[in-house]
């Protein structure tokens, strides 16, 4: 059983790792190692089906094309602000976002809130839920 202090920790270090390695460039730049041990190994994302980096991605090698999917779409991803919300295994994170598009240079400025379950110090599933699918959506199609 993971406690919230434990919860806590892993995420904090989970999205201080995902920004290093966006901002190293992310898929073909940097290395996916120092993000793997924040995940377990049968991990599960469920990204909006109507994003173009949407579905369900499992485990370590699903994560690695998930994040391909989402450069794909986005130039830089800056996550601004975070909120945390720990309930047990489950912490809820606001993240508020500034991306900008690969190909059409628009950038975007929108909140993402996050379920994310950690067990045994280890992110087992994410949810994602996003303010406005249909406009990240739209603005990402021209990737």
């Amino acid at each position: 059983m993971t406690t919230t202090t434990d919860a806590l920790t892993v995420l904090k270090g989970m999205y201080a790792a995902e920004q290093q390695y966006l901002d190293a460039g992310g898929p073909g730049s940097a290395s996916f190692a120092p993000l793997a041990p924040f995940f377990a190994p049968d991990v599960v994302l469920h990204q909006a089906a109507g994003l173009p980096f949407g579905g369900t991605w499992r485990g370590h090698d699903g994560m690695e094309r998930f994040f391909v999917a989402m450069s794909a779409a986005w130039e830089s991803f800056t996550m601004l602000e975070q909120e945390f919300h720990p309930a047990g295994d489950v912490v809820v994170v606001r993240t508020q976002v500034r991306a900008t598009v690969r190909g059409s240079g628009r950038e975007l400025e929108f909140p993402i809130l996050q379920s994310v379950r950690v067990v045994d110090g280890r992110i087992t599933e994410v949810w994602p839920f996003y303010w406005d699918t249909a406009e990240i959506a739209a603005a990402a199609a021209t990737a």
